[in-house]
């Protein structure tokens, strides 16, 4: 049998699924006890306390029986009545039916003992709770019997019921509480891996239980470790830099020097593109060291993007701006992939769209061109780092190392987030959703 329906009902977070476990056998446990508490207080003392009450009314039947006239009967049962504490007529009115409230479960035993004891019985009246009134044939005539309810039925237990369920709901409180300095732990540790993973570093120390105090040191293990390897290619690129660069300018000026005939004028432009390539690897190398995040408004980000792609000659117009208002952000390594899928955008068609879209969970960037696009099948390749599509794209327009793409997406999941590439309905070409969560 499947349960795979009962997921959606159950509650998704942990604080949710701890109370539940809490809960479930704290009322399971109260509705059984309770239950069975009820069996024995109403079922078996009200039988046994109606047997006690059979046995002085047969005797009684018995004496009604014996006399010779009614009045000798009354007169031989009127004191035995006021000691048994129970009200006689003879002859009484005759109740034809049994009649009780429809929640008095204790009367249904009252009523079932006594017509079994008695089949004389006639009928039974239990609709005033507090008085069982009753009428049986005897060899006087009817006999009309009544006497207090409370010598037959166990009164409610209300005083105990309110005490457990006073106390369950006490002890699920403290329990609550306890669980929740448990759980505590746990979603700091949860609050400091997203941050990480939005490229924050936020403090956080271990605590809790031991196996939640074992699983945060191994995250700040596992964080430090990233950093020193992050820090350690940055400063490894950063020294390659440095020695690729001496040789290249000194490359450059004795080229300058050779004169400036159309070969020369090549070999420049070689080691010119060489020395793009190597800051385009260290930018790759980089991106962790960019900025902070800081309260950006992306409105204002996109603005300050066209306006640069205008100065520079490029075709960037400005596209539906949705939501606003300052969200947090590393404005440098967002402006930067920005950048590469606007130059990539201009590069491989012949204009440009810029389009934000804020929302409570998320920021959204998108770039849209009228290039040639990318295939669907090619999409995920190109997100790789040194993967160059030139032969989906525009060759005529010149193109890079192929790490355009790979630096937007690793900004994106700095930010916990994605680059996802589609075709544009509008412009025909590529379509880039730099998407940033919040």
């Amino acid at each position: 049998m499947s349960f795979q329906w009962l997921k959606r009902y159950m509650p998704r977070s942990l604080y949710g699924r701890a109370l539940l476990i809490l809960l479930v056998p704290v009322v399971t446990i109260q509705f059984v006890v309770s239950v069975v508490f009820l069996q024995r207080h109403f079922e078996g003392v009200t039988e046994q306390m109606t047997r006690n009450v059979a046995l002085e009314l047969g005797h009684l039947v018995r004496q009604v029986d014996g006399a010779a006239t009614p009045a000798a009967a009354r007169r031989a049962t009127t004191q035995l009545a006021a000691d048994l504490e129970l009200d006689l007529s003879l002859p009484g009115d005759v109740l034809r039916d049994t009649y009780r409230r429809f929640y008095d479960f204790s009367g249904r035993i009252v009523i079932k003992d006594l017509t079994r004891a008695f089949p004389q019985i006639s009928g039974i009246d239990l609709t005033d709770t507090s008085v069982v009134r009753l009428t049986m044939e005897t060899r006087q005539g009817p006999l009309g019997v009544s006497f207090r309810r409370s010598r037959v039925s166990a009164s409610n237990p209300h005083q105990l019921l309110v005490l457990m369920v006073v106390v369950s709901l006490l002890m699920t409180l403290i329990a609550f509480l306890f669980m929740r300095n448990q759980l505590r732990p746990i979603a700091r540790l949860a609050h400091a891996a997203e941050a990480f993973g939005k490229g924050r570093v936020e403090p956080y120390r271990p605590g809790g239980a031991t196996e939640v105090r074992s699983a945060g040191s191994a995250f700040l293990d596992m964080r430090n470790r990233i950093e020193r390897q992050t820090q350690q290619r940055t400063l490894m690129l950063s020294g390659v830099s440095h020695d690729l660069r001496t040789p290249l300018t000194r490359l450059r000026l004795g080229l300058e020097m050779q004169g400036d005939d159309a070969e020369t004028r090549a070999l420049v432009s070689d080691v010119d593109e060489m020395e793009r390539m190597l800051d385009t690897f260290l930018d790759f190398a980089r991106l962790e060291a960019l900025d902070d995040p800081v309260e950006t408004d992306p409105a204002a980000l996109i603005d300050t993007l066209i306006d640069r792609a205008a100065r520079a000659g490029q075709r960037v117009e400005r596209g539906e701006v949705a939501g606003g208002g300052p969200v947090p952000l590393r404005p440098q390594a967002v402006a930067r992939a920005l950048d590469n899928l606007v130059s990539n955008a201009v590069r491989y068609g012949s204009k440009a769209r810029l389009s934000l879209a804020v929302t409570d969970r998320a920021v959204r960037f998108t770039v849209e061109d009228d290039g040639p696009g990318i295939p669907e099948a090619e999409r995920d390749e190109a997100l790789k780092p040194f993967q160059r599509l030139d032969a989906a794209r525009n060759q005529n327009r010149g193109g890079g190392v192929g790490l355009g793409l790979a630096i937007a997406a690793d900004i994106a999941r700095q930010h916990g987030g994605v680059l996802r590439l589609g075709e544009s309905t509008d412009l025909g070409g590529l379509r880039a959703d730099l998407v940033l969560a919040r």
